[in-house]
């Protein structure tokens, strides 16, 4: 096998060919995906490498020390020969990986074989291709997270831990100085926590960028920027905490820590830089300063790392092993986001060139990974297939008389977007509401004008005169009760998301074969806008590839919307992406055939890619954080010299080459209210039930639409794009 090793004598760096290591009792044998670069602690030790013998010496006094207590016990021929050997001698790098489980040793039952693993140690992560790792330095990767996020495990600990000594309280405000890796880790994990973050490092691309990742404001240290930040943030009384995450000779973080912390507040070392403690201010104020040591309680203690004993969780909460486990879960629920933090991906067999441009300067980064070969397809190219419709129609039957319809649920979208345009229309009764609150049951009735209110959704479903049910409950239930209303023979109105995960998706699909009925439609009304239907008409067939951009301005959700209950109720995407995936697809003709999706720190505004049979792409820009005046949703078709706009259904244009010159079409006239469809798809939706004929929009599309809206949780999650498998 290969691995990445340096002579510390010549600094010469390589990647030799090794035995591979046996795997051994109480670990496991991991093949590596991804290591990760610290372009701090690995290129400090790569810069010393390549100095001379006495900058070595200054650099490293505590080894000069054991040099001399040697020279004093065994004299300078034997000291000699002793550090020669020892500098001349080949060391390994790197300490952060993410590989797959290999082989398993005995004393092993936490991890399989194909199992994979994110793995700790300077001794046991190295930069190669195959290494043992001992029990309390790996941890199982979470499913759905990208191997090369997970690859940051270890130096995410170390950010972690340094975070823990801290003892940040919601409400805080601290203060990180040095924004490579280790710091912008801190400030994410510090922002995660309710605490308010202040940076301070003199590169203004590494400032610009932990604003970006939640820091309320950085600046150059030695500018007044930060202290002017850390006064109006503070009060002037001064920041809780102090993170040293810098490098370097220069005394100046400890000196800026005492000035900008409050009285009694607490410093905390997690890097390597100078520590020349400013005797009075550090007394005046009784600052606490505490060292953070790697990764957390279990380093370097050989019994703990080697042997695999653990430390009681009742004694000691968070070990380094434990550590790695949190921190791979912050990611997999996407509160921590390294992506911004890859500046470069290197293939492995790269590493020496790799190294050199980082030392030279020719490769600026916060962070490096090395690829492994046979890794790049298995890591980057999920996928999610998209289910088959397999069902045996049973005729549709028109409906006898008056359609007559169930309503289950009368929420505010119920009230205001469909209710309103059925109350009154001809060949329409409503039979029964049915929600879970007796007075809101009796509220909607009144309203408008049921027959029955109640709160017994199985009398319902199991009255033969009912025609159709309209599922408009919250999101969580309405896979459910789809499905149950499909297996009671009625045409189901359900409006959006279909379904929150894959199985709910296939609970519906599996109603629809047993029971024969496919009477489906799901909400997507923008395909029925008017305005929009007039304007893809005036832009006519196309012969080529088209490019749809589609800008959502969400806004953000007031507190307490239950819409913020993700555990439950899914992301906002997953409950509202539906309708402009479709919108496009609709646009489009066809049915998406991969999605990439990117996110901002936190999720909060979403770039939704998605890619077509015929070449065609459309992006949504999924947004809650731009300003509320701005118009919800903007939309732009370019294809074959022509652009079809169209702005928030209020206006829609067409602009087209002719040929002799330029033609265009304008909307006649503004609408007095922004029609979005839902008039024009109820009407569709009671002629298919009262004659019979087909749902107004294709199953294949609901499913294919749904399948997609899904896909971009896990493309969120994997970091790559998401092919939608057609399954055979």
């Amino acid at each position: 096998m290969k691995q990445v090793v340096q002579n510390y004598k010549s600094g010469e760096l390589a990647v030799l060919d090794v035995p591979v290591p046996g795997c051994k009792p109480g670990g496991v044998l991991v093949r590596s995906a991804y290591s990760l670069i610290s372009t701090g602690t690995e290129l400090m030790k790569v810069s010393e490498a390549g100095m001379s013998m006495l900058g070595k010496a200054r650099s490293r006094p505590d080894q000069v020390a054991k040099v001399v207590q040697s020279v004093a016990t065994n004299g300078v021929p034997a000291t000699y020969r002793k550090v020669m050997g020892k500098l001349d001698s080949y060391t390994p790098l790197g300490y952060s990986l993410c590989g797959v489980v290999e082989q398993v040793g005995t004393g092993i039952d936490d991890v399989k074989v194909g199992d994979l693993v994110a793995c700790a140690g300077n001794e046991h992560a190295l930069h190669a291709e195959l290494n043992w790792v001992p029990k309390n330095l790996y941890a199982r990767v979470p499913d759905g997270l990208a191997p090369r996020h997970a690859a940051f495990g270890t130096v995410g600990s170390i950010a972690l831990q340094g975070v823990r000594r801290g003892e940040s309280q919601l409400g805080d405000v601290a203060l990180v100085i040095g924004l490579g890796l280790i710091g912008q880790l801190v400030v994410q994990l510090l922002t995660a926590s309710g605490v308010r973050v202040v940076g301070a490092d003199p590169d203004p691309v590494r400032c610009e960028l932990a604003e970006r990742l939640g820091a309320a404001a950085c600046g150059d240290p030695a500018s007044a920027a930060v202290e002017a930040a850390v006064t109006e943030l503070t009060g002037g009384h001064g920041v809780d905490q102090v993170y040293l995450a810098a490098g370097g000779g220069s005394n100046q973080p400890v000196e800026l820590a005492a000035r900008l912390s409050r009285d009694r507040g607490r410093v905390v070392d997690i890097g390597k830089c100078r520590l020349d403690l400013p005797w009075n201010a550090y007394y005046e104020k009784e600052l606490d300063v505490r060292f953070s040591r790697s990764y957390g309680p279990g380093r370097y203690d050989p019994e703990y790392e080697l042997d695999g004993r653990d430390y009681p969780i009742g004694y000691v909460r968070w070990t380094e092993r434990r550590n790695l486990a949190c921190f791979l879960d912050l990611l997999a629920r996407g509160r921590v986001d390294v992506e911004p933090l890859v500046s470069h991906i290197a293939d492995f067999d790269d590493a020496v060139e790799t190294y050199r441009r980082l030392k030279d300067g020719d490769l600026k980064a916060v962070a490096v990974l090395f690829r492994y070969p046979g890794h790049e397809v298995e890591a980057e190219a999920p996928a999610v297939t998209v289910p088959t419709v397999n069902v045996r129609r049973s005729p549709a039957r028109a409906a006898k008389g008056p359609v007559r319809l169930a309503f289950a649920g009368a929420g505010n979208y119920a009230t205001s977007m469909l209710l309103p345009h059925l109350a009154q229309r001809d060949g329409v009764e409503l039979s029964t509401v049915v929600t879970t609150t007796a007075l809101s049951a009796a509220n909607a009735k009144r309203k408008f004008g049921f027959a029955e209110a109640t709160t017994d959704l199985d009398a319902v479903l199991g009255d033969p005169s009912i025609d159709a049910v309209f599922v408009v409950t919250r999101h969580s239930s309405h896979a459910e009760l789809t499905r149950r209303a499909l297996l009671a023979g009625k045409a189901v109105f359900v409006e959006k998301p279909l379904a929150l995960t894959e199985d709910e998706l296939a609970g519906v699909l599996a109603a629809v074969e047993e029971s024969g009925n496919d009477r489906l439609q799901v909400g997507f009304n923008r395909r029925f806008a008017p305005l929009l239907q007039e304007a893809r008409k005036r832009f006519g067939a196309r012969t080529g590839p088209a490019s749809v951009r589609y800008l959502v301005n969400a806004g953000r959700l007031a507190h307490g919307s239950w819409y913020l209950q993700q555990g439950t109720e899914g992301s906002r995407f997953a409950g509202e992406g539906g309708h402009f995936i479709d919108t496009a697809s609709w646009l489009l003709e066809a049915d998406p055939v991969s999605v990439y999706a990117v996110a901002t720190s936190g999720n909060e505004d979403l770039q939704v890619v998605l890619r077509y049979p015929d070449g065609s792409t459309a992006t949504i820009s999924y947004v809650t954080t731009g300003a509320p005046g701005f118009p919800k949703e903007t939309l732009d078709l370019v294809a074959d010299g022509k652009v079809l706009k169209l702005d928030d259904f209020v206006r829609a244009s067409v602009f087209a080459d002719g040929g002799v010159g330029r033609k265009r079409w304008v909307s006649s006239r503004l609408p007095k209210a922004r029609d979005k469809g839902q008039n024009a798809e109820l009407a569709a939706f009671i002629r298919a039930v009262r004659t019979g004929g087909p749902m107004p929009v294709p199953l294949e599309s609901l499913v294919a639409t749904t399948t997609a809206t899904l896909a971009v949780q896990a493309g969120l999650v994997g970091g790559a794009p998401v092919t939608l498998a057609r399954a055979r």
